[in-house]
């Protein structure tokens, strides 16, 4: 079943030290009907994947949340059973929007792949019972990238005079940035090698034509860090190389502000006037002791520290000129509540 909290986004007014950063949702993101998202490893991908299909429907849209790495991330992260090989629906939004989720089975996608193009689903399953399939996509990798890529296809091309379910856009879980660019470019090899025509090229060509049009961007989800940024810089050139679309740098876990920017700089290089700052607290009626003002002022510092650096490293990104969506830290991790919390906010940005 999918979760109960089935809300509406809403305006989420979390100030962080990067909302300047936002440059809103971009145009080619709104053509875009196939978002595939990645980012380096502890990012927060897929959160931001569920949090951007959250968002995409809040208009009413159906939108199907992909899963390529067999995690059961969407499970997990909906809290939910284990999805099954078929499309299932795993969120609500007010208005009629649904989110629905695919976790893709490699084996089974095999099996439907034989099945389409060659007829061979009884053969296939006496494939499955001696390992052929392990051991296919073990000696040719790519063909496991094409299995998944064809799977995608088949969703997004689908015709509204078929049963399945039509929808909107897809959003995927994708590889993390080290292998994204090989992912999405395998059909483009495997074509090359399948010479000799037949069903493997054709799906090959129909696969790569998708990817790289307009129809597709790729989401890079990263940190106000210096090593996730300047991986992510790395990321968008190796992606445009590709011949790939960039859609959104998607800014995750960004500090709240608490201070504006001389003052912060300040206090950063500990230029704190104790005495001022005890006074202010006992004029609010609070009341510290020695050790616990030295406590907060040891806290202010930190913070003015972490934001600080988190602004130098939004300096890096910016140079990238790719178009930006921010989103605030959540001090307790990630509940399912709190994926509409930020898909509100990147509803706010503009994500439709």
């Amino acid at each position: 079943m999918p979760p109960t909290q089935n809300r509406d986004p809403q305006t989420s007014s979390r100030a962080t030290i990067a909302d300047d950063l936002s440059t809103g949702w971009s145009n080619e993101s709104q053509r875009a009907e196939l978002h595939y998202v990645s980012g380096k490893g502890g990012t927060g991908k897929t959160t931001m994947a569920a949090s951007l299909a959250l968002a995409m429907a809040s208009t009413g849209k159906k939108i199907l949340l992909v899963e390529v790495e067999e995690r059961q991330g969407i499970a997990r992260i909906f809290d939910r059973a284990p999805l099954p090989y078929r499309e299932e629906l795993v969120a609500r939004v007010d208005g009629g929007g649904k989110v629905y989720g695919l976790a893709i089975d490699i084996e089974a996608a095999m099996l439907d792949y034989l099945d389409t193009f060659y007829r061979l689903g009884v053969v296939g399953k006496v494939m499955k019972s001696v390992g052929a399939i392990d051991f296919a996509t073990t000696i040719a990798p790519g063909l496991k990238d094409v299995l998944l890529t064809g799977k995608i296809y088949e969703v997004v091309t689908r015709e509204h005079a078929k049963k399945e379910v039509v929808y909107d856009a897809v959003v995927v879980d994708a590889p993390p940035t080290g292998r994204i660019g090989k992912f999405l470019d395998v059909t483009t090899a495997m074509a090359d090698l399948a010479a000799g025509g037949g069903p493997i090229r054709r799906q090959a060509e129909a696969v790569a034509e998708l990817v790289h049009s307009e129809r597709t961007v790729v989401h890079l989800v990263t940190l106000l860090e210096s090593l996730p940024a300047q991986e992510t810089i790395e990321a968008i050139a190796e992606l445009k190389s590709h011949g790939l679309r960039m859609g959104q740098v998607i800014i995750n876990r960004a500090e709240a502000r608490h201070l504006d920017d001389a003052a912060l700089e300040r206090v950063a290089e500990e230029e704190i006037d104790a005495a001022a700052i005890l006074a202010g607290l006992e004029k609010s009626g609070l009341e510290v002791d020695d050790e616990g003002l030295q406590g907060l002022l040891v806290e202010a510092i930190e913070h003015a520290r972490v934001a600080r650096g988190q602004l130098r490293a939004g300096e890096t990104l910016t140079g990238a000129g790719c178009p930006t969506l921010v989103l605030p830290a959540l001090p307790h991790g990630v509940e399912v509540t709190d994926l509409y919390d930020l898909a509100s906010a990147l509803v706010d940005q503009g994500v439709r």
